[in-house]
């Protein structure tokens, strides 16, 4: 299970440190994720993820069009000696790292988001905690 909040450089080659408690696990899957974040997951984690939508019917539109979002832009990454993992240069474009980025733990997966957008979307929703809370159905 993924949790906490941890802060790290992105180093000018596209490489960056998984944070000590993220590092779980030997093969990734990094992906685009969603509010701006890229997601990483375990690569099994992926697999699952992606079998669950991949079952339901392809000839819904929406279900094909997540599909392709989530596994057209995902790549297999592995940590290397020091704990880094390379990030594909157009995952870094889409999410519109900086320097700064920021490993959020998200359960299953772990979310990497440049730190002023992370920062800027938590202030979107923090004072929302109790009306999305309510939202949130059994």
């Amino acid at each position: 299970m993924f949790i906490g909040k941890y802060y790290h450089k992105l180093e000018p080659n596209g490489r960056v440190m998984i944070p000590r408690n993220f590092r779980t696990e030997e093969a990734w899957v990094v992906t685009r994720g969603l509010d701006g974040s890229l997601f990483l997951f375990p690569a099994a984690e992926f697999e699952k993820e992606i079998k669950n939508f991949a079952d339901r019917s392809f000839t819904k539109k929406i279900n094909r069009d997540f599909i392709r979002l989530m596994a057209n832009e995902a790549q297999a990454v592995s940590v290397d000696k020091q704990g880094r993992v390379q990030l594909p240069e157009y995952l870094i474009d889409f999410a519109q790292f900086s320097k700064d980025l920021v490993f959020v733990g998200s359960v299953s997966r772990v979310e990497i988001w440049d730190q002023a957008t992370y920062h800027t979307y938590l202030d979107t929703i923090e004072n929302q905690a109790e009306a999305i809370a309510e939202q949130i159905e059994d």
